[in-house]
């Protein structure tokens, strides 16, 4: 390398003065990420050169906050537009190759390491910073991550559980997908809670749109009948399927007052929306089985 160096510059200054050989150099050494610069800052908008700049030039300046402060932001962005994490490591250990290959070169010009104690000293301060932001990177993704998926774990639930008022007093609950003990739970607590929240006196839910029902689902299901009616709201079942009632005689559970049944949504709105008076839109009824197309399965 053809460095330059002026008597008694700093190592920030000659990393500065030498910033197009250092670039040079990192992208000799992170060969996988190299082909990679244009699409990440594309994706994140992340210049990953000049990120590594300011990385090394806080690294020797021994600013700590700086470091863990700036990890904590590339973990947000890199988690955030889902960038690939072994590239990311593959890249600070180019970095941190990097650095010592013109920390060896600016000892070279300026003979500032004396001793073996300097050169401990100075080791441990600089692998010590770049530990300190690979830790606070993978802290930072990661909390970010689990954020998300909590935030879409309960878009989802939200979404599993459409309850849509029909009158002041009558809701309707189209279920759609595979129904298991995480979502039959799920179910009851939205809907035991929208109950007492909307003062429901009658909820309709059309099953018609379920693929499937676990044995410990129907179970939960039968106890959400009980809820229901303990809330001092009718239930209505429509649309259940033959393969479902199969098993349900097979296991000996039945409604009884639990809750009355009718063959179809459609039955169920003309007879109860016609006992309380009211009409309903038949385009609504169509909108209504369009909520039946939100993907509910955990």
């Amino acid at each position: 390398m053809d460095l330059t160096y002026d008597n008694e510059q700093t190592i920030r200054q000659f990393l500065i003065d030498n910033k197009q050989d250092f670039e040079d150099q990192l992208l000799n050494e992170a060969k996988n990420v190299r082909d990679k610069i244009e699409e990440i800052q594309l994706i994140g908008n992340i210049n990953l050169l000049y990120n590594a700049h300011k990385l090394v030039l806080f690294v020797v300046d021994e600013k700590e906050q700086e470091v863990v402060e700036f990890a904590r932001q590339e973990g947000i962005a890199w988690a955030k537009y889902s960038l690939t994490l072994a590239l990311k490591i593959e890249w600070v250990q180019a970095i941190r190759r990097t650095l010592w290959d013109f920390l060896y070169e600016y000892d070279k010009f300026s003979e500032s390491i004396s001793n073996r104690e300097d050169f401990f000293q100075m080791e441990s301060k600089v692998n010590d910073l770049v530990d300190k932001f690979l830790n606070g990177f993978f802290i930072s993704y990661s909390s970010y991550k689990d954020e998300l998926i909590e935030d879409q774990r309960k878009l989802v639930e939200n979404l599993s559980v459409p309850i849509i008022p029909i009158t002041s007093t009558i809701s309707i609950l189209p279920l759609i997908g595979s129904m298991d003990r995480y979502r039959a739970n799920i179910i009851e607590e939205k809907v035991l809670l929208e109950i007492g929240n909307r003062r429901v006196q009658t909820l309709i839910m059309d099953l018609s749109g379920i693929a499937e029902m676990e044995t410990e689902a129907m179970q939960l299901f039968m106890k959400l009948l009980d809820g229901i009616s303990m809330m001092g709201c009718k239930a209505v079942i429509t649309g259940l399927r033959p393969d479902i009632v199969r098993n349900m005689v097979n296991l000996n559970m039945e409604f009884g007052q639990k809750a009355e049944t009718k063959g179809s949504l459609q039955q169920a709105l003309d007879g109860y929306l016609k006992l309380n008076g009211n009409q309903i839109n038949y385009n609504t009824l169509h909108d209504i089985q369009d909520e039946k197309t939100i993907p509910t399965d955990k």
